[in-house]
């Protein structure tokens, strides 16, 4: 029985031209491998909306998995992200000029959700295929963060059989031009959510072993 994965990536914010996020999810969308199937759905970089059209894509796919994709500049590696935290603090606006400061995404919802995904299995099988990758223990506190709380506020209420998680990506190398900041190839970021997407559709257990280097 085929699997379903959803896999979503934000567009361009801040003075990027280009997200590696979407790009790398354009790049999966309709693929299937192994009996997973890959479907993508991009993000307005925006407060609240981000979260809206991601639950229209879960009622209108009705997948087994959602993989949030965000751009993390500055990261050596493929990074699973632990936990989302119940707050907005917007070091920029947002692509509508919004910037919440010390804000609750949901007034009545829990502190923090776990990701439902099995993080370090990913990193290991992605390290298996010489990608750079460790677990994260934040996800910030800008729209990346605020979609991975909403979804996974979302699953727990509605959904609660579909497994969900946020994964941050490096830079791309054409970004770090006049920077000098740390990139992957795009070849090498699609094959890491690839691998995450496949092994989070067919791994419901995690792993337990030492992990969680970036804080």
């Amino acid at each position: 029985m085929k699997k379903k994965v959803l896999v979503t990536g934000f567009d361009p914010f801040g003075d990027d031209h280009v997200n590696p996020a979407l790009e790398a999810v354009k790049q999966l969308n309709g693929k299937t491998i192994e009996d997973v199937m890959i479907v993508a759905q991009e993000v307005p970089t925006v407060f609240h909306e981000s979260i809206n059209v991601v639950i229209e894509a879960i009622k209108r796919q009705q997948p087994d998995v959602v993989i949030c994709v965000g751009q993390a500049g500055g990261r050596t590696q493929i990074t699973p992200e632990r936990v989302a935290i119940n707050v907005d603090d917007a070091r920029i606006p947002d692509n509508q000029q919004k910037q919440p400061i010390d804000e609750r995404i949901d007034p009545d919802g829990p502190a923090a959700y776990w990701s439902t995904l099995p993080i370090k299995r990913i990193v290991q099988h992605m390290r298996k295929a010489g990608i750079p990758s460790a677990v994260s223990n934040t996800a910030g506190t800008f729209v990346c963060n605020h979609l991975f709380y909403g979804v996974m506020n979302y699953l727990e209420k509605h959904a609660s059989h579909i497994r969900g998680g946020f994964i941050h990506i490096p830079y791309i190398p054409e970004q770090t031009v006049k920077n000098n900041a740390p990139s992957l190839s795009l070849n090498l970021i699609v094959k890491g959510i690839e691998i995450a997407a496949v092994t989070a559709a067919h791994e419901k257990e995690d792993i337990r072993e030492i992990g969680g280097a970036i804080h």
